[in-house]
């Protein structure tokens, strides 16, 4: 039964914090581990933080904590990016957030082969769907349909976004599978059709284009439709993933027609290809086969003389690579660092001349399990190298601690006692400052225009005071004369301090106002010194015994890994040697299809060349 295809959509959203766009950064160049590392301690760095509204990822922290499920689900960490996204559902968010939690939650389920589960997420869903993933989550929920044997369902469900322009190819490709599945041929034809038709320069649409035609090509083919079948057979790319397959089939559409000399053409072209791949490998066969139909025993016994030396040659490679994979080699080219920077390195594999083990396994490390059990080896090959580089690092913070010892331990004690001068002297200016507010505040009730006079007038008050005290007892006329001119001049005085006490009191608030501002820059000062002064000693204290669980922490599970890493590549060892057994097996039944196929077209020639 054909299988269905399933489209991953991207999203993006302008970018407010540097460390976040970090993370995507990494995770854009499909280095998960390292975007996890980083956004995870980013995210943890500012649930921590004193004011979390200053902080520039708080404009992002929902689609971080999205990200985190994301990263961990593309690095196959399922049952975290599980518990990631479940929390985000279970918190009390808008129904948009939500439902985005839970499409991502359904399409972890539904890849971890779960559709039971997928389905019961996204039943839940409900409120506002993001307009964005309107088409994905309907998407989502066909092909979970089609996982769980529910055509109709999945028909229903695709129909209205078979136009999406997101899912160009993929919506039309699977409505057709969904069709075929519940018995109706005639609209899967049509939808196939339409996905075999769709234009683009996207590297996946176009993959489900040629497939889409190599679906609809086969089909007909098997109802022995051969003329239908050729017309989407030639419609699949020379150059894409489904080009030998295709011209094999083309080739079988004309000999099964009887046009054994138009066979010939896709099969020339598909023999000279890549001789490991199975397509050629028949191809290889049905050549000389078709030459032999035409009457050109030569030539078919010449092809299959070729085929003959070239499967004994193929014969020796599979023997050297399983071999070589029992020797170990097998999994030192997987690691090699040069093949593992390029998008293509599977391919790349092929190319390297001393690893006969990997060039017949190409065709399995392109498969989902393979790929997944390869992957996590290699994801433990990086680890392994993570940790050996961590636990080199730890010998570096430990220089880096007993540099900032030294620089620190003899400065601090004489920093710290100018410091408590200076909190001294602010503690008094603070007290009298505070006792300064306190007469204000009474004055409010209980005038006192004496508190308000200047330093000249209190001046001025203390001599007159002290006149009147000597006059007292001076009865002459002259000293009557001065007492009342004393007591004139303090009545003046004590008038102007009356008159204008409202407006002294004003100014005076005013003045407070104006040394409020300035304690309170003094208060920043101090708390930053205290802040400043903390972090410099906890930048060198206390880190001894983190360093040393650290490191404790780090050769354990480096014992684990390598542990895990030796288990991991037994089982991809014996997957490899099983495989190339069973190719074995096949290339061993193609070599003596071809020698007594051999042996049949050179006697006909020698009889066709003696009549």
């Amino acid at each position: 039964m054909w299988s269905f295809a399933f489209a991953v959509p991207a999203t993006a959203s302008p970018l407010r914090d540097l460390h976040f766009g970090e993370a995507l950064f990494y995770a854009h160049q499909e280095d998960y581990f390292e975007a996890l590392e980083r956004l995870d301690a980013e995210i943890v760095q500012h649930h921590r933080v004193d004011e979390p509204t200053l902080d520039s990822m708080i404009h992002h922290i929902e689609e971080a904590e999205f990200s985190v499920g994301d990263f961990e689900l593309f690095y196959r960490m399922h049952h975290r990016a599980g518990r990631a996204i479940k929390a985000v559902l279970e918190a009390n968010v808008a129904d948009e957030v939500r439902n985005d939690a839970a499409y991502r939650l359904a399409r972890i389920h539904f890849q971890k082969d779960q559709p039971a589960m997928a389905l019961d997420v996204l039943d839940a869903m409900k409120g506002k769907i993001p307009e964005a993933l309107g088409a994905d989550v309907a998407y989502l929920r066909a092909n979970v349909y089609l996982a769980l044997g529910r055509p109709g369902d999945a028909i229903e469900t695709l129909t209205p976004v078979q136009d999406a322009k997101s899912l160009a190819g993929f919506s039309n490709y699977n409505l057709g599978i969904a069709m075929l599945r519940d018995g109706k041929p005639e609209l899967a034809f049509r939808q196939l059709d339409r996905a075999g038709r769709v234009r683009s320069t996207d590297r996946t649409t176009l993959a489900i284009r040629d497939k889409s035609n190599l679906v609809l090509g086969t089909l007909l083919l098997e109802a022995k439709e051969f003329d239908r079948a050729q017309t989407f057979l030639d419609r699949v790319r020379l150059s894409g993933p489904f080009s030998n397959q295709a011209l094999l089939r083309a080739g079988r559409a004309d000999l099964s027609a009887g046009r054994f000399d138009r066979a010939l053409v896709p099969w020339s072209v598909l023999v000279d290809r890549d001789v490991t791949d199975s397509a050629v490998q028949e191809a290889r066969l049905a050549l000389p086969y078709a030459y032999g139909k035409l009457g050109v025993h030569g030539r078919a016994a010449v092809l299959y003389g070729e085929a003959v030396e070239t499967f004994q040659g193929e014969l020796q490679k599979l023997d050297a690579s399983i071999h070589n994979i029992r020797s170990g080699d097998f999994l030192e080219a997987l690691v090699r660092e040069e093949i593992r920077h390029d998008k293509e390195w599977v391919v790349r594999l092929r190319e390297l001349p001393d690893a006969p083990e990997t060039f017949y396994l190409v065709g399995l490390m392109a498969s989902h399990d393979f790929q997944t059990a390869l992957q996590n080896y290699l994801d433990l090959d990086d680890l392994r190298g993570k940790l050996l580089v961590w636990d080199t690092s730890l010998d570096a913070f430990g220089d880096v601690i007993r540099l900032r010892r030294g620089f620190y331990e003899p400065r601090l004690p004489k920093i710290d006692r100018a410091f408590r001068r200076l909190d001294a002297q602010m503690r008094l200016r603070l007290e009298q400052r505070e006792h300064v507010r306190a007469r204000l505040e009474g004055m409010l009730t209980a005038p006192r225009a004496d508190y308000l006079a200047t330093a000249e007038e209190q001046g001025a008050l203390r001599v007159l005071a002290q006149l009147a005290a000597q006059l007292v007892e001076n009865s002459s006329p002259e000293g009557a004369s001065l007492r009342a001119r004393t007591e004139r001049l303090e009545g003046m005085l004590r008038y102007r301090l009356e008159t204008d006490y409202h407006v002294r009191l004003t100014e005076t608030h005013e003045h407070l106002r104006a040394l409020e501002q300035d304690v309170e820059a003094l208060d920043t000062q101090y708390d930053a010194f205290v802040r400043t002064r903390q972090s410099a000693r906890h930048s060198y204290v206390g880190y001894s015994e983190l360093i040393k669980e650290l490191r404790s922490r780090v050769q354990s599970n480096l014992t684990q890994v390598d542990d895990v890493m030796a288990r991991q590549g037994r089982v991809l060892e014996s997957v490899a040697i099983n495989e190339l057994e069973l190719r074995r097996t096949r290339l061993t039944d193609f070599q003596n299809q071809a020698r007594f196929a051999y042996a049949d077209s050179y006697d006909r020639a020698a009889k066709a060349q003696a009549q």
